[in-house]
């Protein structure tokens, strides 16, 4: 008796709609990701005219918002609020900083609307903490041509 073989049929498989289906997951994942930002004070600078400030590699930056809320630049590089608002809390961060480094530059960068009571105890603060080396930042004005 003489068996037939039945013909195998080529199997294909179609590789566009599993391409579909993993750029669907791909653009899932895409926006379901949360993406880290950092946290920034937002200030606007009051403008001067003046030479532009010599870059240091390290240098201490306190940054005061329209509200009068102080904010310390942390090892990080970013503003980071302190604890609470008090003048002797400003101090005693700001002794802990100047043990380490009381020769670098001290910024204090104010927004344009800070209350005047608020960049007078950041002065007076960092005077007391043995900064030396004070400064204020703030915009260059724009000039006509």
């Amino acid at each position: 008796m003489k068996f037939q073989r039945k013909k195998r049929e080529n199997v294909d498989i179609t590789l566009i709609s599993m391409i579909d289906v993993l750029f669907v997951l791909l653009l899932f994942f895409m926006v379901s990701t949360t993406f880290n930002q950092h946290t920034e004070v937002n200030i606007k600078l009051p403008e001067a005219n003046g030479a532009d400030a010599e870059q240091h590699p390290k240098m201490v930056t306190l940054t005061i918002d329209a509200d009068g809320t102080y904010y310390l630049n942390g090892d990080d590089g970013l503003p980071h609020q302190l604890v609470n608002q008090s003048i002797d809390t400003l101090k005693k961060e700001l002794n802990k900083l100047a043990e380490h480094s009381g020769q670098i530059p001290f910024i204090i960068n104010a927004d344009g609307k800070t209350p005047h009571q608020a960049v007078i105890t950041a002065l007076e603060a960092a005077g007391d903490a043995g900064f030396s080396h004070i400064t204020f930042a703030a915009l260059h004005s724009k000039t006509e041509q």
